[in-house]
C-alpha cells in the first residue's frame, strides 16, 4: 500500500512540474455572437470546460501529440476537430453552425477515438437524456429505441438486449469498456447494469470479435460513464422517476468535481418495484424487484497521461414469475420472498492512458466478482455460485496523423466459477477459464473521402472443468473436462464520403464464440426446465457482410442498412419433448449451421417552415434460420416506430419544452422455432411532455409520460412470460424529475 501511495504521489509531482501546454480560443455563432455555456472537451484527457460570457475557453496541461477537441451546444451541430500539440500554446477559435439535427458524435467502442462518420464500423449512440428517453424501470428497454435492437424480458427486472436477432452469449456487454461478467448465459438473468451515472450507450450492430474477442459475435453494447466535471466545478444532481403501473421508483444521487489535475465523483442508485399490471389490469405475480447501486471514481490528469480508478457495486433482488410463484402469490408486493434470485456484483477497474511522445499507451485492468443465489423459499437456497474475473489489456496507438491510425494490442482474462456454501444443486461445476489474445488494427484515409479499416486477431482459450458427483450416479455425474480453443478473426471495412451530405459504409467481418461453461456442462433444474449441456460443442464461426448509407442536411437525415450473417455451428438451447420423473421439461444445447439477414432504415425530419415540429420513423427486420429450414429461437418480429414531436425553446417560464406522441407497430411473428409459439402483432401508443424551468439559477427537468395509453393486452415474442401465459405491462403513468446543483472548486 505504501508503494502505491508513493507512486501516485510521484505521478502527481511530475504532473505539476512539467511545463504546461494549453488550448484556448473563442466559441461563436456564424454571425460572430459569443456562445456562453458551450461545453468544450478533450475526450482523450477526460477534461472539459465551459465557455464564459464572451465565449472564451481555456484548457491547460495538454500533452504533445494528436488530440481531438469536441464542442457541444444545444441547437448547434457538434464541432469535432483534430489538433496537433507540439509544446506551444494553441489558439483555436471555433464557429458553431445551427442545426435541427445532431449529425454525429465522437465514439470510442470501435477501437479508435473517431466520429461516427469516420468509423468503418457503424456505431449507434444513445444519449441518456430524460428529455428524449422513454421512462422505463429497466435500462434494456431504453436500448430498444435504436432500430435493430430489441430485448428478451421476464418482467421489468429481468431484461437483456437483442441485436439483429442475437442475444445473451452472442452479445458482449461492456461497463465503460470492461467486459461485464455476471452469468449472462441465461434469459432468466438480468443485465447486471443500470442507467445511473451513464451518459451515453454505444451499440455496435454486428461482429466485433476483432476488438473484443469471443462473445462479440453479434454485437457490443458499451455503457459509457458520465464525463468528469469541468475544471474548477462541482456538479451534482438528484434524479427520480415514479411509475404507476408497478408502484415503483427509480432514483439516484450523484456529485462530482474536478480541479486542475484531480477529478472524481460518487453516485448512489436505488430501484424498487412491485408486481406490474398487465394489459387489462391484472397483476403479474412475482415480477417485483429491488436494486441498490454505488458507483465511484477518482482520477488524475497531467501532461504525462490520464489515470482513472473506478469502483462499481450493484445488488439485485429479483422475483421470478414461475408457475409455483404465480399460483402461490395472491397479493401484490415489493419484496421477493419465494422463487427469487439475488446478484451481488463488485467491479474495481483501473484505466490508464500514457502519452509517449507521439504514441499513446493504454494500460487497463479490472477485477470483477459476482455472487449468484437462487431460492424457492427464503430458507431454501438451491444454487449459490461465485464468479471471479480478472481482465487486462495493453493497447499501443502508434504515431498517427489526421489520415492514419495504427493500433497493436494484447488482451486477456482469467475467470473462476466456484460453488459455495455446499448447496443442493450444482448447476455449473467449479471451473477456471484463461483467455489470451493479440490483435492489430489500422485505418487510413485516402483523397479525404475514402477511409479503409482492417485488422486481424488471434485468441487462445483453455477451460479446466472439475467433475461433479460420482461415476456410479449416472443421473447427476459430470466428468472433468480440459478444453482448448483457438481462433483467428478479422475485418475489412470502408467508408466513402461522396460529399458532405452522403456517405456509404460497408464492412466484412469474421467472428467466433467459444461455448461457455453452461453450454458445455449444465445439468440440473434451472427455474422450470431441466438443462443438460453438451461437452462436444464446437466454437461458433461467423462471417457477416453489411452495407449502410447515411444522408443528411441541416433538417433531414436518412439511414439505410442491410446485413447477412452466416454462423457455422450456431449454439442454441431447445426442448427435447421429454420430461424428468418430476414432470420438468428437459432442454439440451444443440448446434447447427445457421444464418440471419435483415436490415434497418430510419429518418429524422424537421420541416423548415415548422421548426417546432419533428418527425422520426424507423423500420427494422431480421430473419434467422437454420440450414435445415427450421427457424431460430428468440428472433424479434418486424417493427415500425413513428414519433411526432413538438418542440419550443421557451414557453412561459419553461425552456426546451416538448410534447411527443410515439407509435410502435409490431408485426406478427409467424416464423417460430420448433417448440416455440407464434405471436400476434400489436400496436402501442405512448405520450410524453416536459421541459425545464429555472429555480435559483438551476434548470430543473420535469417530464410526464403515459406508456401504452390504450392499455393494450399483448405478448411480445421475446417475453419469456408467455411460457406461463402472462402479458406485457399495461398502461403506465410516469413522472421524471432531475434536480441539478453546482458549486466551484479551486482549479489550480
Amino acid at each position: 500500500m505504501k508503494q502505491i501511495s508513493f507512486i501516485f504521489a510521484l505521478v502527481c509531482l511530475i504532473g505539476h512540474t512539467i511545463a504546461q501546454n494549453k488550448i484556448s480560443g473563442f466559441v461563436t455563432t456564424q454571425d460572430q455572437t459569443p456562445l456562453f455555456g458551450a461545453l468544450i472537451s478533450i475526450p482523450e484527457l477526460n477534461k472539459s470546460t465551459i465557455s464564459d460570457s464572451k465565449g472564451y475557453y481555456e484548457i491547460n496541461n495538454i500533452p504533445n501529440g494528436s488530440l481531438k477537441i469536441q464542442v457541444s451546444f444545444l441547437g448547434f451541430a457538434t464541432y469535432i476537430e483534430t489538433l496537433i500539440s507540439e509544446g506551444t500554446p494553441i489558439k483555436h477559435n471555433i464557429t458553431l453552425s445551427q442545426t435541427a439535427i445532431a449529425v454525429e458524435e465522437i465514439v470510442v467502442s470501435g477501437g479508435y477515438l473517431k466520429t461516427q462518420h469516420d468509423n468503418a464500423v457503424k456505431i449507434e449512440l444513445l444519449k441518456m437524456d430524460p428529455l428524449t428517453q422513454l421512462a422505463t424501470p429497466n435500462v434494456s428497454e431504453l436500448l430498444t429505441s435504436i432500430p435493430g435492437v430489441d430485448m428478451i424480458s421476464k418482467g421489468n427486472g429481468v431484461a437483456k438486449p437483442v441485436i439483429r436477432g442475437l442475444s445473451m452469449n452472442d452479445i458482449l456487454i461492456l461497463n465503460n469498456g470492461v467486459r461485464n461478467e455476471n452469468y449472462q448465459y441465461s434469459s432468466h438473468h438480468p443485465l447486471g447494469l443500470d442507467e445511473f451515472g451513464i451518459e451515453d450507450v454505444e451499440v455496435i450492430k454486428g461482429p466485433a470479435s476483432l476488438i473484443y474477442g469471443s462473445d462479440a459475435i453479434g454485437g457490443v453494447v458499451n455503457f459509457i460513464k458520465e464525463k468528469p466535471a469541468p475544471v474548477g466545478a462541482i456538479l451534482g444532481d438528484y434524479n427520480v422517476q415514479l411509475f404507476s403501473n408497478s408502484l415503483g421508483i427509480n432514483q439516484s444521487l450523484g456529485i462530482k468535481g474536478a480541479g486542475k489535475h484531480i477529478f472524481g465523483g460518487v453516485r448512489f442508485g436505488h430501484k424498487n418495484h412491485a408486481d406490474y399490471l398487465q394489459g387489462g389490469g391484472a397483476f403479474v405475480p412475482n415480477t417485483r424487484f429491488n436494486e441498490y447501486s454505488l458507483k465511484s471514481n477518482i482520477g488524475f490528469t497531467g501532461k504525462m497521461g490520464v489515470f482513472k480508478l473506478y469502483y462499481d457495486y450493484i445488488q439485485e433482488n429479483l422475483g421470478l414469475a414461475e408457475d409455483e410463484a404465480v399460483e402461490s402469490i395472491t397479493e401484490r408486493g415489493w419484496i421477493p420472498q419465494i422463487w427469487y434470485q439475488k446478484f451481488n456484483t463488485h467491479l474495481l477497474s483501473s484505466q490508464n492512458k500514457l502519452f509517449l511522445g507521439k504514441s499513446i499507451l493504454d494500460v487497463n485492468a479490472a477485477l470483477q466478482q459476482t455472487e449468484l443465489m437462487h431460492a424457492e423459499e427464503a430458507e431454501e437456497v438451491e444454487i449459490e455460485m461465485q464468479l471471479r474475473t480478472i481482465t487486462y489489456e495493453i493497447k499501443l496507438k502508434l504515431p498517427s496523423s489526421q489520415k492514419s491510425d495504427y493500433i497493436l494490442g494484447f488482451q486477456g482474462f482469467n475467470q473462476r466459477n466456484l460453488n459455495i456454501n455446499d448447496r443442493e444443486v450444482q448447476l455449473l461445476p467449479n471451473a477456471t477459464t484463461s483467455n489470451y489474445s493479440v490483435f492489430g488494427l489500422f485505418q487510413r484515409t485516402f483523397f479525404k473521402k475514402l477511409s479503409l479499416q482492417a485488422g486481424i486477431r488471434y485468441d487462445w482459450r483453455r477451460m479446466v472443468i472439475q467433475s461433479v458427483g460420482i461415476p456410479s450416479d449416472t443421473n447427476s455425474y459430470r466428468p472433468s473436462l480440459n478444453k482448448y480453443f483457438s481462433s483467428f478473426s478479422g475485418s475489412f471495412g470502408a467508408t466513402y464520403h461522396l460529399n458532405n451530405r452522403l456517405l456509404i459504409r460497408s464492412n466484412v467481418a469474421s467472428a467466433y464464440r467459444t461455448p461457455n461453461l453452461a453450454e458445455l456442462t449444465s445439468r440440473g433444474q434451472h427455474e422450470l426446465r431441466f438443462e443438460i449441456g453438451n461437452a462436444y460443442l464446437e466454437p461458433e464461426q461467423s462471417l457477416e457482410g453489411d452495407i449502410s448509407m447515411h444522408y443528411h442536411i441541416d433538417n433531414l437525415s436518412i439511414d439505410v442498412a442491410a446485413f447477412y450473417n452466416q454462423i457455422n455451428d450456431f449454439i442454441y438451447i431447445a426442448p427435447t419433448g421429454t420430461t424428468t420423473a418430476d414432470g420438468i421439461g428437459i432442454y439440451r444445447y444443440f448446434q447447427n449451421d445457421s444464418y440471419l439477414y435483415g436490415g434497418e432504415t430510419g429518418f429524422h425530419f424537421h420541416p423548415r417552415h415548422y421548426k417546432w415540429l419533428c418527425l422520426e420513423g424507423t423500420y427494422a427486420m431480421v430473419i434467422g434460420k437454420q440450414v435445415n429450414g427450421d427457424y431460430l429461437p428468440f428472433i424479434p418480429a418486424h417493427k415500425i416506430k413513428i414519433e411526432v414531436r413538438f418542440e419550443n425553446e421557451q414557453l412561459w417560464r419553461f425552456h426546451d419544452v416538448f410534447a411527443a406522441i410515439n407509435n410502435q407497430t409490431v408485426l406478427a411473428q409467424n416464423r417460430p422455432a420448433p417448440e416455440e409459439d407464434a405471436t400476434k402483432g400489436y400496436s402501442l401508443i405512448d405520450f410524453s411532455f416536459g421541459g425545464q424551468f429555472k429555480a435559483r439559477n438551476q434548470r430543473i427537468t420535469v417530464v410526464f409520460s403515459i406508456n401504452n395509453i390504450l392499455d393494450t393486452k399483448y405478448i411480445d415474442h421475446l417475453s419469456t412470460l408467455k411460457e406461463v401465459n402472462l402479458f406485457n405491462p399495461g398502461r403506465n403513468f410516469a413522472l421524471t424529475l432531475k434536480v441539478p446543483f453546482a458549486g466551484k472548486v479551486d482549479g489550480r
